[in-house]
């Protein structure tokens, strides 16, 4: 954008609020004393996996222009527990943020920037002015030429200040285990040491370490490791090979596994790759992906018509897909085949061990909970897999606070089925009639003996139980620090008293909870996403979504408008007319006169390749092309002197 546009409209940047600042050696900053930096505000919270995506876009940003750019990430939560100040401490270390992270629990200042979605990048320049406002990922090409431009202007102007930036690191923990994700239980014979020949053992995804950790069934002895505890992507023996925040976990069933060449299946989540693990030498494999971050389509930068993107088989090489954040693997015995919960694509896939298929058989992409045919589909970033001896999926589905159900018929065909949760921003933490019961954020779940269901209910810190026989919710244990996985105890002895192994996140550790004889009855309510809902009035309202393509990128417009929204409501009688799929950022809606208030759910993308352009003015042939999207859902108050207008930024330029 050149300087004229971006002068045009010149908005101060608004101060930054908040209850405290991390990673700044205790000091408290603002706008004045970040004058002179390019100040790159990132409103995330925890939960959110495309925030933790943009975490990871920002770091080579954030390191090559270390001396003129200062990142805030000021946290504004969606869940209650993320107001916690400890969870939230822990979050930053856990993700290895290394910028100040403002804590805004009251969203004081996610209000005073107008934030309407998670996660959302405003950029200010050295003089303390807004340039950008982009939502959602993927902006990282954008900003790589954006920054050299303010770079330009303001080293050309003199209100540029080369030096260090105010982020000061915090102590680290330290500790066998580090905030690790995901267990399983290795029967006698098939772990890497002799005392798992005889006893058996535990392989534990050792998150925070970027490795596996075999313990014994004390939960103290290592036995084991795999991994050199180095982030990033390599293969080779137990010392070499290397992951990055590794999570789920899956024994192959011992004739796949001999037919494979390896044992066990790992969600290698932010190397977005499946890699196997062979037991006997402990050497690792890239089985699928080819680690660049996948976006809902696989062909052109194109945007479908019905906004989908289920389909089959993918690419006929598995290490050329590209994956999205696969955050649990489990065997599924009908499917013959691996079931992946891929939360970055609100999506669940499936891998042969044997031909290396990789196959979308659930999903179509869009973020929120609908259920019905598995092409059909809504879900919001899946977390945990178990198989039931049906053969049918569970399904802890993190962002709607939900349980679903995978029911597969003998044919292979899949329909989607929801147990618990209501929505996006429905959560709680209440027992009784699964209708009403709640759940905040689960990131586990495994099939008891009896056939009902454990929930590792993480941000309750506690594990539910749901029985398919009454329809009820009750809760197992309480008093745990995030939760992050649940399995049945696997070495119990005969006629003693069941147990569950938690894996306890926050706490660095495994542990034993007894499943009680008489579970608890647990009632502290429903509620919502703390939220400020937007004034709009009856009638008709008019939509825009603002997107500019980055300096050289021109909208993708081989095949037509590549722009789209995708628009519905919460309750459904909200939106009169309006809603559905179609082409273009603009749309005019609208709304119920005799609805209080509500949700609309809006999806928009928009497609841009790369330029250079030909003589002719069309994109080449072999262009690197992008896909943005934003899933908003935005909270509504009808009254009669609310707005008619409602403005978003997809990439928005001031």
């Amino acid at each position: 954008m050149s300087e004229t546009v971006r002068t045009h409209l010149r908005v101060r940047a608004s101060e930054l609020v908040g209850r405290g600042w991390l990673n700044t050696g205790g000091k408290s900053l603002d706008l004045e004393s970040l004058r002179g930096k390019i100040v790159l505000l990132d409103f995330w919270t925890f939960c959110c996996i495309n925030c933790l995506h943009v975490l990871d876009e920002l770091r080579p940003l954030e390191q090559q222009y270390s001396d003129v750019l200062v990142t805030v990430g000021v946290h504004s939560p969606k869940f209650e527990h993320e107001a916690d100040p400890v969870a939230l401490a822990a979050a930053v270390e856990r993700y290895e943020i290394r910028h100040p992270v403002l804590d805004d629990p009251e969203l004081d200042t996610w209000k005073a920037y107008t934030a309407r979605a998670w996660p959302t990048l405003v950029v200010i320049d050295p003089e303390g002015y807004i340039v950008a406002h982009l939502s959602g990922e993927g902006h990282a090409d954008g900003l790589a030429v954006l920054i050299p431009e303010l770079i330009a202007e303001h080293e050309a102007k003199g209100t540029l200040h080369r030096g260090d930036g105010p982020y000061v690191a915090p102590e680290p923990t330290s500790g066998t285990l580090r905030f690790p994700g995901k267990a399983l239980y290795l029967p006698a014979g098939r772990g890497d040491s002799a005392a798992a020949a005889d006893a058996g053992s535990w392989l534990v995804t050792d998150t925070g370490h970027h490795r596996l950790v075999e313990l014994s069934t004390d939960f103290e002895t290592v036995l084991g490791t795999y991994g050199s505890g180095e982030k990033g992507h390599a293969d080779g023996g137990a010392a070499e090979a290397r992951f990055n925040e590794p999570q789920g976990l899956v024994l192959l069933p011992e004739d796949v596994a001999a037919k494979a060449g390896y044992d066990v299946v790992i969600a290698d989540t932010v190397n977005h790759r499946l890699r196997g693990l062979f037991l006997a030498d402990g050497s690792a494999t890239t089985l699928a992906g080819n680690g660049v971050q996948r976006l809902l389509e696989t062909g052109p930068a194109r945007v479908d018509e019905e906004g989908a993107a289920y389909g089959g088989r993918l690419e006929a090489d598995p290490r050329q897909v590209s994956l999205s954040s696969p955050w649990d693997v489990v065997w599924s015995s009908k499917l013959n085949a691996v079931v992946v919960a891929m939360a970055g694509v609100h999506q669940i896939f499936s891998f042969d061990p044997v031909t290396g298929a990789v196959s979308i058989i659930a999903g179509n992409g869009l973020e929120g909970l609908l259920d019905g045919p598995a092409a059909e589909a809504w879900f919001a970033q899946s977390s945990g897999l178990a198989e039931d001896a049906d053969g049918n999926i569970w399904v802890a589905d993190s962002e709607t606070s939900a349980l679903r159900k995978l029911v597969i018929a003998d044919d292979g065909a899949i329909t989607v089925e929801s147990a618990v949760g209501k929505g996006l921003f429905d959560f709680g933490f209440r027992d009784g009639p699964a209708a009403e019961a709640r759940f905040q954020h689960p990131l586990g779940v495994t099939v008891l003996p009896d056939g009902s269901v454990a929930i590792a209910d993480t941000y309750n810190g506690a594990v539910r139980r749901y029985d398919p026989a009454t329809g009820t919710v009750s809760t197992l244990a309480r008093g745990l620090s995030e939760p992050s996985d649940v399995i049945v105890d696997h070495t119990q002895v005969a006629g003693t008293e069941p147990l569950l192994v938690v894996v306890e996140a926050n706490k660095h550790q495994l542990v034993y909870v007894p499943i009680p004889k008489e579970a608890q009855q647990v009632d502290e309510g429903a509620a919502q996403t703390h939220r400020p809902k937007s004034p709009v009035a009856p009638g008709l309202l008019s939509l825009t979504v603002r997107f500019t393509a980055p300096t050289g990128q021109k909208l993708d417009d081989r095949w037509g408008d590549p722009t789209q929204l995708k628009i519905s409501s919460t309750p459904p009688e909200l939106l009169v007319a309006g809603g559905g799929t179609s082409v273009g950022l603009l749309r005019t809606l609208e709304l119920a006169s005799d609805v209080p208030e509500g949700v609309l759910h809006i999806t928009a993308r928009a497609a841009a390749c790369d330029g250079p352009e030909t003589e002719d003015g069309e994109i080449p042939d072999h262009a690197a092309c992008h896909l943005y999207q934003q899933d908003w859902g935005i909270p509504v108050l009808l009254q009669a002197d609310g707005d008619t207008e409602l403005v978003l930024d997809l990439r928005g330029m001031d």
